[in-house]
């Protein structure tokens, strides 16, 4: 199937996409934005699961999250950026899995976010409706 081929999302699907993927850029914005300052409680945040407290690595995870989220925010490098972004949510979920954090508040939190992004992605682009069909 082309993406000639793909069928349009309904109107409610379309904006369902848009609110999904709504959400995960406002959680990034958010994540990257106090990345980037880097507040006490980040820095204080990452000793326990084995990151240096040094402000420039939470500045350039922060700087990682915002770029990978800006690209996924632009409708032209929407799949690039989830592409990103998925990469990102599995540094989170190795990090966590690493330490033996709880498994379904904080190692799967990563995955949580991947559906969602991807589900977002899924009703709103036709490209990615074309690649991965659920029906014929």
């Amino acid at each position: 199937m082309s993406i000639s081929e793909t069928a349009p999302a309904s109107t409610g699907a379309l904006w369902t996409g848009r609110t999904l993927s709504g959400v995960i850029v406002l959680f990034m914005i958010f994540d990257g934005v106090i990345k980037l300052r880097p507040l006490d409680i980040v820095t204080q945040t990452m000793v326990p699961l084995g990151w240096s407290a040094d402000a420039n690595v939470a500045r350039m995870l922060g700087v990682i999250g915002l770029i990978s989220t800006a690209l996924y925010a632009l409708p032209r490098t929407s799949v690039l950026g989830a592409i990103l972004l998925t990469a990102y949510m599995g540094g989170a979920i190795a990090t966590n899995g690493r330490v033996d954090n709880p498994l379904f508040s904080h190692t799967l939190f990563g995955v949580y976010l991947s559906v969602i992004l991807w589900g977002g992605l899924f009703l709103r682009d036709p490209r990615v409706r074309a690649l991965i069909p659920f029906s014929r």
